[in-house]
């Protein structure tokens, strides 16, 4: 029987081309002591096709709360009886973090609004934002603004907004179990339209919501047709008062199985950690992801929880002799 490390030696390591939904599917299956295999090839193919470098990213919520969509796993749903409330930051703060995030060393600052897509009001204030950015400080700048129109697409790419994040989430078969007040196909085309404007796409998802590891797997082929420039690896926090509020923790070994995995089929791809690595695996386990296929990294605290501190991570780079991306307004 082939052995499917041994095929995704040749196939991505030496050939560049990412594995398929099938093969994913064998990885996610490989036993536990298989692990350290797994990680360490995908570490080869991570410096063999993106190098050392990692980038890093600060994120901060515009709007926070108050979303009319019913995502399960979001305490930002208005529709669940969750803790978060409802709150805009001014233009001020959105400046002041920005330059936090900057002094980290990030080179991408991410602008995210709890909303299904953005109405005028919340297009005045991005615009207003990426000005008085732009105006106090040298960051590349992303936004999160959920579903757009066409109109919205041209408008933040001609702000010069460099990177466009709508996750996905899951796979098409398993998002209904999710979300309920719209579809997959709906983000779908809101990241098609963006790629075709030239903004650069981050899509991505979260790990431990009740899909299977077929579902696992069919969500990374689905990832790879897109082709997006990032996508960030979330591993499930299960928030008090949402429909996943007491789903399981993804076990480390599953989670690093899943990132060695996504790194075989997306071999050229920004693979970024995001929310929960830190209660899935920890300090060791982050340290081991690094070494198995991540090169990017989402620093200080998330939208509605706290991660680790910067320097933490910072600190983890530098022994791991993995430089920080330089600033760049293109790939």
């Amino acid at each position: 029987m082939t052995d499917i490390l041994d095929v995704a030696r040749r196939q991505v390591l030496d050939e560049g081309r990412g594995l398929s939904a099938s093969q994913v599917l064998d990885c996610l299956n490989l036993p536990d002591d298989r692990l350290k295999d797994l990680l360490a090839l995908a570490h080869d193919v991570r410096m063999r096709w993106c190098g050392p470098e990692v980038e890093v990213e600060g994120i901060v919520s515009l709007k926070t709360g108050g979303c009319p969509e019913d995502c399960h796993f979001c305490s930002q749903s208005g529709t669940f009886q969750s803790p978060v409330r409802a709150v805009w930051l001014n233009i001020p703060e959105l400046v002041e973090a920005a330059k936090e995030t900057a002094k980290t060393g990030a080179t991408e600052f991410c602008i995210v609004a709890a909303v299904r897509g953005p109405d005028e009001r919340l297009m005045n204030q991005v615009r207003e934002g990426v000005a008085a950015i732009n105006a106090a400080v040298d960051i590349n700048i992303a936004c999160s603004l959920g579903m757009l129109t066409q109109e919205q697409v041209d408008e933040l790419a001609a702000m010069g907004v460099h990177r466009y994040n709508h996750n996905l989430e899951t796979a098409r078969s398993h998002f209904p179990n999710v979300v309920t007040t719209h579809s997959w196909e709906e983000r779908w085309d809101t990241l098609r339209m963006v790629k075709d404007a030239g903004m650069e796409v981050c899509c991505g998802g979260i790990i431990g919501m009740g899909e299977t590891r077929e579902q696992r797997a069919e969500f990374a082929g689905q990832l790879a047709e897109l082709e997006p420039d990032e996508v960030p690896l979330n591993f499930l926090t299960p928030r008090p008062g949402t429909p996943f509020a007491d789903r399981p923790l993804v076990e480390g070994a599953e989670a690093l199985k899943t990132i060695g995995a996504f790194r075989l089929a997306l071999p050229r791809t920004i693979l970024r950690y995001a929310g929960g690595r830190e209660l899935t695996l920890g300090d060791f386990g982050t340290r081991e992801g690094m070494l198995g296929g991540i090169n990017a990294v989402i620093v200080g605290n998330y939208l509605t929880t706290l991660g680790r501190p910067a320097e933490q991570d910072l600190e983890l780079l530098t022994e791991l002799e993995m430089p920080i991306k330089a600033l760049s307004k293109t790939l």
